[in-house]
């Protein structure tokens, strides 16, 4: 996955943006302040990145990781609830985009109410 597909990607979700709390060495997509994909920025902000950190239902997350090489526990994470999956190739696109989605989800299922209503 190149960087415009993920860009494009994480920014195609309502209210999502594109941040970098952590200083210019992590990419960071949030929604109504509340990160849901990290990636680091690698060679310059414009290289594709090597992993992205997205968040995961714990039993998923665990199966996941048995499934692919790829995808393991979520560096400086919460290790139950993400994941790192390496942009190798070896983790299917449709995959990765369905990984992002989920991540994206969860998260706004643990926004209040309110803050829901303003992504519609």
């Amino acid at each position: 996955m190149t960087l415009t597909e993920l860009r494009a990607l994480c920014l195609a979700k309502p209210g999502a943006y594109k941040d970098f709390p952590f200083g210019p060495d992590t990419r960071v997509f949030k929604v109504a302040g509340k990160m849901f994909a990290l990636c680091p920025v690698e060679g310059g902000a414009d290289h594709n990145p090597s992993s992205v950190n997205l968040k995961c239902e714990p039993e998923l997350a665990e199966l996941l990781r048995q499934k692919y090489d790829a995808i393991t526990s979520g560096y400086h994470m919460n290790k139950r609830h993400w994941n790192t999956v390496a942009l190798d190739g070896s983790v299917p696109f449709g995959e990765v985009a369905a990984l992002l989605d989920l991540s994206y989800t969860l998260v706004v299922k643990g926004l209040r109410a309110s803050e829901r209503a303003k992504l519609v």
